[in-house]
């Protein structure tokens, strides 16, 4: 059975069946000696069955010759029947087509112009917009960039504000890392490795890459799963590593650990995570290197020392105020910082996460983002140390208001799925990825071409900023940096709109460090109960 599937894999059982189909039609002309229209119209099918195995611009064609084209045909005629058969049941669909289309057109280098004006309901609560100016800017280029480290450090990274969120290899395909990578690369991009370390396939087109580092300590452990200075000095060192990324949590499971059943775990994902073939590959639910926040506070200056003074920090989903508030704490009395701050919000997705974890667990981005940048007003920390965000961040328009809450850039996730081919699917746990994005089956994984996938990981970062650039010139504003939460307007009634600004205090700077606390009520409550020698909350 496995010879049978290794040379004609079940998913090609269609292009199979028209091949005997027309050699059985071909036997039975050569019989009776009457024509068949069905030789015909087989063998014109066994013609595009080969074209589409050969192809290298569509994943799904290559995986699923001549059937494939249902897909695009749907898509063809998509404004009769998304709603039935693309769309499907909104609660179980995570991205609207609207979205996906945006993605997939800005990856292909398609124009995403559409007519008859906006598709959204402009007059239900919670619409958002950016007002324009009588008086627009003109900026120069949408190559935006801001500068992260070089306070403590000596080798600050200038990042993009627009990158590739956390995703580990073993999670995606060996081809998605590289065509992400080399996207990257083109496009001036950093790549973010995801918590299973520095792959072979991270290394191959040596696009900018920050390390995350998780609590398995990943590329950088020991054998019984502690932290390695040894090892993580070489990975740390080596000059495509541009930023250290401390994984506290993530969005879509945070305070969850994981397991990498051993079966799963081949000799390149053994390779890459230091651990061996076949073993259960564990992911903690919490650090071993520290445990209070003035450790958590040692360890990243001693990954700051060991890496040569790199860009060194950590990526969370805020859940307790407290323990963030103790965190920031910890900045204070022992004067050192992360160079940049990550926050993941809950609405964050990933292969595989229990229901309630993926539904309930954590604190949003927007919550959690502006939480963060208080805090950092608040002591006076905000200049020196740079936020970056992710949660469903697609648009140019998702980036703009993700920098209105303060972040300085933004990282996704989903958005560059989207443009390596994946059509949500949803089966990224089984290893049946019809697109070749999240399987470790190596033929599967073949239908994605690398080279073609990178132009189109390279279309969706630059185009997306383009807009980024439009809407900003649209509304006058002539640096990122200059977008604040009063150019974001919100709908909150059918008659009722206000500015972000008016919903969404914002801390003075330096109003944590008076006495008298005045500031919104997490602050009151919580603030002067964090230490920075624990994580919990003191009486």
């Amino acid at each position: 059975m496995d010879l049978i599937n290794s040379v004609f894999p079940v998913r090609y059982s269609a292009f199979v069946l028209i091949i005997l189909s027309f050699i059985i039609s071909s036997f039975a002309f050569i019989a009776t000696g009457q024509w068949s229209l069905l030789v015909w119209i087989l063998g014109g099918l066994i013609v595009v069955g080969l074209h589409d195995v050969q192809q290298k611009r569509h994943a799904i064609l290559r995986n699923y010759p001549v059937i494939g084209h249902l897909r695009f045909l749907l898509e063809f005629i998509r404004p009769e029947i998304r709603q039935y058969f693309i769309e499907g049941d909104a609660e179980a669909v995570p991205f609207s087509r609207a979205q996906r289309s945006l993605v997939y057109a800005r990856a292909k280098g398609q124009s995403d112009k559409r007519p008859f004006g906006t598709q959204l309901d402009v007059r239900a609560p919670g619409y958002e917009w950016i007002n324009h100016s009588v008086a627009p800017s003109q900026l120069a280029g949408h190559d935006f960039r801001v500068r992260v480290g070089g306070y403590d450090g000596t080798q600050p990274y200038d990042i993009s504000l627009f990158n590739v969120s956390a995703m580990s290899f073993g999670a995606l395909s060996a081809n998605a890392i590289m065509s992400l990578n080399l996207g990257a690369k083109m496009g001036g991009f950093a790549h973010d490795t995801g918590e299973g370390s520095i792959s072979r396939h991270h290394r191959t087109h040596g696009g900018d890459l920050i390390w995350e580092i998780g609590s398995g300590y990943f590329g950088c452990r020991t054998e019984d799963g502690h932290f390695s200075d040894e090892k993580f000095v070489i990975n740390a060192t080596d000059p495509q590593v541009k930023m250290i990324e401390i994984k506290l949590s993530q969005g879509a499971k945070p305070g969850h650990g994981g397991v990498l059943p051993g079966p799963k775990v081949t000799e390149e994902i053994a390779e890459a995570r230091g651990v061996k073939v076949g073993e259960d590959c564990v992911s903690p639910a919490a650090h071993s290197s520290f445990s209070t926040p003035l450790e958590l506070m040692a360890f990243i200056r001693k990954l700051r020392q060991l890496s040569g003074g790199k860009p060194v920090g950590f990526k969370l989903c805020i859940g307790h105020p407290w323990e963030w508030f103790a965190m920031v704490k910890a900045m204070q009395e022992t004067g050192t910082c992360p160079d940049f701050i990550v926050v993941d919000g809950a609405e964050g997705g990933t292969g595989a996460a229990p229901l309630e974890f993926s539904d309930h667990m954590g604190m949003p981005m927007l919550e959690g983002l502006r939480l963060v940048h208080n805090t950092l007003l608040g002591v006076g920390l905000r200049e020196r140390i740079r936020l970056g965000a992710s949660g469903k961040i697609i648009s140019g328009f998702d980036v703009a208001r993700t920098l209105a809450l303060g972040a300085d850039w933004c990282n996704s996730a989903r958005g560059f799925m989207f443009a390596l081919g994946c059509i949500q699917a949803q089966t990224c746990h089984t290893g049946n990825c019809p697109t070749g994005v999240t399987t470790q089956d190596p033929q599967r994984q073949m239908a994605l071409v690398v080279p073609s996938k990178a132009e189109r990981v390279k279309n969706f970062h630059h185009l997306t900023l383009e807009s980024l650039q439009e809407l900003m010139q649209s509304a006058g504003i002539h640096a990122p940096s200059e977008l604040q939460l009063h150019h974001i307007e919100r709908r909150i009634s059918e008659f009722e709109t206000h500015p972000l600004s008016e919903l969404m205090p914002t801390l003075a700077v330096g109003a944590l460090l008076n006495e008298v606390l005045d500031g919104p009520d997490v602050f009151q409550r919580y603030w002067p109960r964090a230490s920075a020698r624990s994580f919990q909350l003191s009486a």
